[in-house]
């Protein structure tokens, strides 16, 4: 990424952008239809996985959500995994915490979020892969859910 951004771009690592999972819902966040399957996907996540999930969850949410001050505007590249923009994306839409489930993004699919001071935030793009060759477009997705 540095190489195809050039040298003025900084780059940094940070465990918020990781792969973790961001929120485990109690059963009464979740709507009644869907409590087995949100059950079943969340089950072998350990005390100290959700734990550390809800700090970075916290973390991301403090750096890459919101309108920053000045009049400039500032954009924010980050390369991240599919728990992760589904939070993000949660977040930006208002919905429920325990909703970043089902925002499913294929790998190297595009989102893009707007966050500014005078509007509500904006999901611009969502799970966007026009950029790659259809061979390589819902990766990771089981045939009956990829469109």
């Amino acid at each position: 990424m540095a190489a195809e951004l050039g040298a003025g771009v900084p780059l940094t690592e940070l465990d918020a952008a990781g792969d973790y999972v961001p929120h485990v819902p109690s059963l009464q966040e979740i709507h009644a239809d869907h409590r087995a399957g949100v059950t079943a996907f969340l089950a072998g996540v350990s005390a100290e996985e959700q734990a550390r999930g809800a700090e970075l969850a916290a973390e991301a949410i403090r750096r890459w959500t919101g309108a920053e001050a000045g009049e400039n505007d500032s954009h924010h590249l980050v390369v991240t995994h599919a728990f992760t923009i589904g939070w993000l994306v949660r977040h930006a839409c208002a919905a429920p915490p325990w909703r970043w489930l089902g925002l499913d993004s294929g790998h190297t699919a595009l989102t893009v979020l707007r966050f500014s001071a005078d509007r509500a935030p904006a999901v611009a793009v969502f799970n966007d892969m026009s950029h790659l060759p259809e061979e390589l477009r819902w990766t990771g997705f089981p045939a009956g859910r990829r469109v």
